[in-house]
């Protein structure tokens, strides 16, 4: 039986949409940094880097959550799985908006992460359902730079709620960015997996497409990959509020700075997603982990010798930038090349890859974030190891058969 397309949205309405959903993690993550000095005085004044599991206990629930959504769509449907995630984390945001402990708050935000695994998870699903091949990945690439451009502000954002209306106000202002996502997908978007396409969701289907995704060489190296660049980012998420502090000073300044970089970083993804058709998604990811590699023994053999002088924390700002725009031309790439042939499971293929991925780079961020020493020198070295690893990782990467629509 032939199944009808799925209908799709204009372009740039689907772009816009599929970017914001996206951007939901990063707003999550990255409006906290500002308020962590606060939460720690407020609810755990003994042992305030005790606050920095703010951010980790989200994204454990996160990487947990993952595991699940795809499977939960591919079996009921993409609209439902994202708008019971969007309850959950609206939910989980609430919470943490009453929480009176570190540990009421932790537990808020492990369930908020749990919600966002939905949309983020299954949207890529989604994209997969509409596209594939080189044109799924210039979608993605599109969406990410909204994706990027959260992160430039969402430190400003989260000191202006803070300033205003104190750090208890941020988890409202997730809560109501997350309806305003989630509803414009309700209402605007079809239902892109039809009910005959849909998996009996059943231990034994479920195992054998758990196995057909993970047996394919593309989602294999693609998993590994990501782990080097989700750490590169969880890496430099963690430890560059206390560089810019301790070993440049600039702890007033900060939200400034991490927006001017993740502002500056931002053209990575759409400059991806006008060189993707024409070169390939294998060799744009190969050719960006190469770049950050040797950029990063550069900046590094400087930043120890000490030649840099004043000058320095302004190279770091820059290395920063091309971390952040690493991201921009590897991730978009790497889900397409592993989702290729996997379309007719594409909700469990992006649950094991965000799930895998997530978690081994939360795992490698926070080991980088204990290597941190009061210079950036542990973190810029992380990252050149990582991206080398990464380079090695794609050159044996299959490639990708040149598909479109």
């Amino acid at each position: 039986m032939t199944l009808d397309p799925p209908a799709r949205l204009g372009r740039v309405e689907f772009i816009a949409l599929v970017g914001m959903i996206y951007a939901t993690v990063a707003f999550s993550i990255d409006a906290m940094l500002p308020a962590l000095p606060e939460i720690a005085l407020a609810l755990t004044p003994e042992r305030q880097t005790l606050a920095l599991l703010v951010v980790t206990s989200f994204v454990l629930g996160l990487g947990v959550g993952t595991l699940f959504t795809g499977p939960l769509s591919d079996s009921y449907g993409r609209k439902p799985v994202i708008f019971w995630g969007g309850v959950l984390y609206c939910g989980g945001a609430a919470l943490a908006w009453q929480a009176q402990s570190l540990d009421w708050l932790l537990a808020a935000r492990v369930i908020q992460g749990l919600g966002a695994a939905g949309p983020r998870v299954v949207v890529t699903a989604i994209i997969r359902d509409l596209y594939k091949g080189r044109e799924m990945a210039q979608i993605m690439s599109f969406a990410m730079l909204i994706f990027t451009l959260f992160p430039a502000i969402a430190p400003l954002i989260g000191a202006a709620i803070i300033w205003g209306f104190g750090w208890r106000a941020i988890f409202v202002a997730f809560l109501g960015f997350s309806l305003i996502s989630v509803g414009w997908l309700m209402l605007r978007q079809a239902e892109t997996l039809p009910a005959p396409a849909r998996r009996p969701f059943r231990l034994s289907p479920l195992w054998q497409a758990m196995k057909e995704a993970l047996a394919l060489r593309q989602m294999q190296l693609s998993i590994l990959a990501q782990m080097m660049v989700f750490g590169c980012i969880f890496g430099a998420v963690s430890s560059v509020q206390g560089i810019f502090d301790q070993a440049y000073g600039m702890a007033a300044s900060f939200p400034v700075w991490f927006a001017a970089m993740a502002l500056l970083s931002a053209p990575a993804a759409p400059v991806n997603g006008m060189l993707v058709i024409r070169l390939g998604m294998r060799p744009l990811v190969r050719r960006a982990m190469a770049a950050q590699m040797t950029g990063s023994v550069i900046v590094a053999a400087l930043v120890i010798t000490g030649l840099l002088g004043p000058s320095e924390v302004w190279v770091f700002a820059a290395w920063g930038v091309t971390v952040f725009a690493l991201a921009g031309f590897s991730i978009g790439n790497l889900n397409a090349l592993a989702l290729e042939p996997l379309g007719h499971i594409a909700g469990m293929a992006a649950s094991i890859m965000g799930a895998l991925a997530t978690i081994g780079g939360a795992v490698i961020g926070s080991v980088i974030g204990q290597l941190f020493d009061g210079t950036a020198v542990p973190l810029i070295l992380s990252c050149g190891v990582l991206s080398a690893t990464g380079a090695v990782i794609m050159a044996f990467m299959p490639r990708e058969q040149v598909v479109s629509g």
